[in-house]
């Protein structure tokens, strides 16, 4: 790359140079041109006024041949039908062509001057020739010098033009080098901090450098490797927490089916003669294939809202049915644990899946119930706010510690694990609550305070 940066930096280098050099000949050339033109149209305008156009001009444009002579130049005076009245190279002017058709000689008698360059084969040079229109008769003035332009300057102007662009290619190289040198070792040094990396993601450290451009690649380069290092992070994260999952997972479904098993084997013994206490057995196998069943779907629920599989056939799902049918599901679980229900539902409607609302609404109430205290109370309000409609549930329970507001979410978590066993539940309450609401692309919040209660609060877009 610095070499590619070099070979650019001094073809176009080289390439101002040259065209600077033939902008400054094109410029020079012609302003010696309208120089020359200038100073010879003022010599055409004083012989003007010396003149003596009533004696013999042929002599006095003679005596003008030493003067005009001395630098291959030539004086000549045309009447204005074309044909030459005097000239200093020639002493008779009649066998002289007629000059009416020559440029400059048009341009004078248009405008009272003009010039014009050609090849002169009577002095076998290029020439510059210009006319003036007489002030003091009916003549035309025309003077001719040997006009070569900018190039017999250029051959003494060559040694300097040359030394000059020899000194300007080498600081051009020399500024390539270190412009090159600027870019390519930035990029190097962000790329030997980047071999650093390999593989643990650690914190990059780069300079403030002198372009902009690099120092985004610089940020960009840290930001991406923080990002890559927060995924990998998360990705170590689900890594646990899917462990965790399938360890919970085999040690709830572990534990039932080891009072199945054991149950059926001392009713396939037929040690146990007592008939109630078989029927009490079956009761317990019934009961715990239940949990089994329960813990089974829970789990596979909490999958398909993981993943947005599962096909739900969603419709205008009215609230207040929906919380009146769960209030009356959990009656004998209120009057068991001795808690008084309070609701409150504002009519709206939400497009939904009526099971997952039902789910979302049960599994918050069961919670409040089951954890509260005998005696105590739930207080269950939906309302509107802002588009969205607002589950508030809460109790006068136990309340739950700090450390473990932010862990209540996770699959098969229970703060009181002795106590949650004996409620019988799968773990999975408020994993699915919390699934469901993002589904829909809602949020949960809970605030507790220990021997004081909880409060969750669902919020979904209608």
């Amino acid at each position: 790359m610095r070499k590619a940066i070099f070979v650019k930096f001094i073809q176009v280098i080289l390439a101002a140079l040259i065209l600077s050099s033939a902008i400054f000949y094109i410029a020079a050339s012609s302003a010696l041109l309208k120089s020359s033109r200038k100073d010879m149209t003022y010599t055409l305008r004083a012989i003007d006024s010396v003149l003596d156009y009533s004696g013999d001009l042929q002599g006095e444009v003679m005596r003008l041949e030493e003067t005009v002579n001395d630098n291959s130049s030539r004086f000549t005076v045309i009447r204005k039908d074309g044909s030459v009245a005097a000239d200093t190279g020639v002493v008779d002017t009649s066998s002289m062509d007629n000059h009416l058709d020559r440029e400059e000689i048009k341009e004078a008698l248009e405008s009272g001057s003009g010039s014009s360059r050609r090849y002169s084969d009577t002095l076998k040079k290029n020439m510059l020739y210009v006319a003036y229109e007489s002030d003091h008769s009916d003549y035309i003035l025309r003077m001719a010098v040997p006009f070569t332009g900018f190039k017999e300057y250029l051959i003494l102007l060559l040694p300097a033009i040359w030394l000059s662009f020899l000194v300007a290619l080498i600081y051009s190289a020399c500024s390539a080098d270190s412009f090159a040198a600027s870019i390519t070792k930035p990029l190097k040094e962000i790329s030997q901090e980047m071999l650093k990396v390999n593989g643990d993601y650690t914190e990059l450290a780069f300079e403030t450098y002198q372009y902009p451009e690099i120092n985004i690649i610089a940020e960009t380069t840290t930001e991406m490797s923080k990002n890559v290092k927060e995924y990998l992070n998360q990705i170590e994260l689900e890594r646990q927490i899917r462990q965790e999952f399938f360890s919970n997972a085999s040690h709830e479904l572990k534990t039932p089916i080891t009072s199945v098993q054991g149950y059926a084997e001392l009713l396939e013994s037929g040690i146990i003669q007592d008939e109630e206490q078989n029927k009490d057995f079956i009761r317990r196998i019934k009961k715990e294939a239940v949990h089994m069943t329960s813990l089974i779907n829970d789990i596979l629920m909490i999958s398909r809202l993981e993943t947005k599989e599962a096909e739900m056939v969603c419709q205008d799902v009215r609230m207040s049915i929906v919380l009146d049918d769960v209030l009356e599901s959990l009656k004998p679980l209120a009057a068991f644990h001795e808690v008084l229900v309070h609701a409150d539902c504002k009519p709206l409607c939400i497009y939904a899946n009526a099971r997952q609302m039902t789910e979302l609404v049960s599994n918050l109430l069961s919670n409040a119930i089951k954890y509260n205290k005998p005696g105590g109370e739930v207080w269950v309000t939906i309302t509107e706010e802002d588009k969205e409609m607002i589950i508030r549930v809460r109790d006068n329970g136990m309340g739950i510690p700090k450390e473990s507001l932010g862990r209540i979410f996770e699959r098969f978590y229970r703060v009181d694990k002795g106590r949650s066993r004996k409620q019988g539940g799968t773990g999975l309450g408020l994993s699915i609550v919390k699934h469901i609401a993002g589904y829909y692309h809602g949020t949960i919040t809970v605030q507790s305070e220990l021997e004081a209660g909880t409060e969750f609060t669902v919020k979904i877009p209608i």
